[in-house]
């Protein structure tokens, strides 16, 4: 994972993926949301919101998203390109028939609980199969990839687990002294498809990003309390929901000595296979906010996997991150290599250069009114 670094960046998701919460008091208290979430609801924020009209506005766009997401489609599925609110389209009106349905079913069968979501039924389809599926190999290999958690009894505690992962990136000390670093790299989303891709993060929660495309730069940020995306040639959109608290982990650069205080409770859910790596697996507790599962290495105690939910007001978009090539910078361990998937795609980031403890001014990392044309990162030799 990082350290100083490199936990991926999630603002990448909007950019390389399509993009209120049915609030029964039981979903209420499991995922209480800040008074200041609470200043608008969809229904103030958006034009034509019928079905999701009470959930906050921050909710809309991730749950856009894991529609999208469970469905298989892009946005243009359900909405007219540049009028979302027009019901122009017979999707449309279809998925609040079927998000009418699911909140009636969870309320009635299951006593309010979000047990039945959009991706009960469809599973990535936007039809749903309602007969069952001969056996394949594929499904075969899908059966064991879930069940490949194995229960361990006397493996180390999630505390010991945790100090030996800070311990194996080079120490708390080291961890501690990284206030800042510059990286570039390439970022690979598919066979062919690679573009150059800067990174800049600061102390305290600040990172910056700069996906260099043909048509302009897209621009990812985060700085400490909003964040958001910038397209080329396009508006200034901002962040939503989970993607803020993503981003908030992402751009820690003491992530790694910040794991303990972050947890309400850990516990070792057992040991898994993940790629040629034996791990422990750790499920880590936060108060309020879905749980993070790590994956460490059982003889390095670096971290190869983390895995971790976002809550929208349909259900919970995942995101795997999975981190290698891990090698030394001023005593301390940071990952060159990261490929990030979601329920729509994959990607994977390769470092060529970091540097450590550079100077990079706060107003990198302000807010644009407009949509700005970023500079290539300099040479700090």
């Amino acid at each position: 994972m990082r350290t100083n670094p490199v936990l991926p960046i999630i603002a990448f998701l909007a950019i390389i993926f399509s993009i209120g919460i049915f609030k029964t008091q039981t979903a209420l208290a499991s995922h209480p949301v800040a008074d200041s979430e609470q200043a608008k609801t969809a229904a103030q924020e958006f034009k034509n919101i019928q079905v999701l009209k009470d959930i906050p506005a921050d909710q809309l766009i991730p749950t856009m998203q894991f529609i999208a997401a469970s469905l298989g489609v892009e946005c243009d599925f359900c909405h007219v390109q540049g009028a979302f609110d027009k019901d122009d389209k017979k999707p449309k009106l279809r998925a609040r028939q079927m998000m009418d349905m699911m909140f009636a079913i969870n309320k009635d069968t299951f006593h309010g609980h979000r047990v039945v979501t959009c991706y009960s039924c469809h599973r990535g389809n936007m039809h749903p199969v309602g007969t069952p599926m001969v056996a394949s190999a594929e499904m075969s290999e899908s059966t064991q990839q879930e069940s490949q958690l194995v229960k361990a009894p006397s493996a180390p505690s999630a505390d010991s687990l945790i100090d030996k992962y800070v311990q194996s990136l080079g120490g708390a000390a080291a961890i501690e002294k990284v206030k800042s670093f510059a990286a570039r790299g390439t970022i690979e989303m598919g066979p062919g498809r690679s573009v150059p891709i800067d990174i800049y993060d600061k102390d305290p929660s600040m990172r910056i990003s700069y996906m260099h495309m043909p048509q302009g730069d897209s621009i990812t940020a985060f700085n400490g309390h909003e964040g958001w995306l910038a397209f080329p040639h396009g508006p200034v959109r901002d962040m939503h929901g989970p993607d803020i608290d993503a981003a908030s982990m992402d751009a820690d650069l003491h992530f790694a000595t910040h794991l303990q205080q972050m947890f309400s409770s850990a516990k070792v859910e057992g040991t898994e296979k993940v790629d040629d790596h034996d791990t422990y697996v750790v499920i880590g507790q936060r108060e309020g906010k879905t749980p993070l599962t790590l994956y460490f290495d059982q003889q390095s105690g670096l971290l190869v996997r983390l895995y971790r939910l976002g809550e929208t007001a349909l259900g919970q978009l995942p995101t795997q991150i999975d981190y290698a090539d891990y090698r030394e910078v001023n005593g301390v361990k940071v990952p060159y290599q990261w490929t990030l998937a979601r329920p729509n795609g994959r990607f994977t980031i390769k470092l060529n250069e970091l540097q450590q403890n550079v100077p990079i001014d706060d107003a990198k990392f302000v807010k644009p009114a407009r949509p700005q044309e970023a500079e290539r990162m300099p040479d700090h030799h």
